[in-house]
């Protein structure tokens, strides 16, 4: 048995074939133990960064710095637990556009009352009416949002006109056109 061993180690290629399978051996273990790494430390970060947004989130008023994809809404919810305080904070940063918020920026969250909506009371009549399909048609300075807050109360009700009224991009109205309102 060592006789062919050694016999089969005496030609060059051979030598070239241990050592590319050595390190094939060797990148294929160091893959392995750094994907099982990176594991281990993102479950570490992941829940020391949930223990700190636990403590930010109860020591208020605080400050916050806007990371990538923050809104005001997703703020709101990590330190209220609800979307609605958005106001709060724009009010207390003097935003006058709460769309425009960038990477850095450093924000004031405020020690306000969480806003909670109450739960709808659905009757029948309510059902029966808003099954109900009524026109609109769009005056000068009129866009979805406006209408929606004009005829239900509601700016967010926007997207059931856009919807009821079949409207390709709505963001594109015309005065004078009729939309149907649910």
């Amino acid at each position: 048995m060592w006789k062919t061993l050694k016999e089969s180690f005496e030609t060059p290629d051979s030598y070239v074939s241990l050592a590319l399978g050595l390190a094939v051996v060797l990148v294929v273990g160091m893959i392995t133990f750094n994907y099982f790494k990176a594991k281990m430390e993102t479950a570490t970060s992941t829940s020391e960064q949930k223990t700190e947004e636990a403590k930010e989130a109860t020591t208020l008023p605080a400050k916050y710095t806007v990371v990538g994809g923050d809104t005001l809404w997703s703020i709101a919810e990590k330190y209220y637990k609800s979307g609605y305080n958005w106001v709060d904070i724009q009010k207390a940063n003097g935003l006058t556009d709460p769309n425009l918020i960038e990477n850095g920026q450093t924000l004031t969250i405020p020690d306000a009352k969480p806003i909670t909506m109450p739960p709808g009371v659905v009757s029948s009549a309510s059902t029966v009416k808003s099954l109900e399909k009524k026109p609109y048609t769009i005056l000068q300075g009129d866009n979805l949002w406006s209408i929606a807050v004009k005829m239900y109360g509601d700016g967010y009700r926007w997207t059931d006109i856009a919807q009821a009224s079949s409207l390709a991009d709505p963001d594109v109205i015309y005065t004078g056109n009729v939309l149907t309102l649910p």
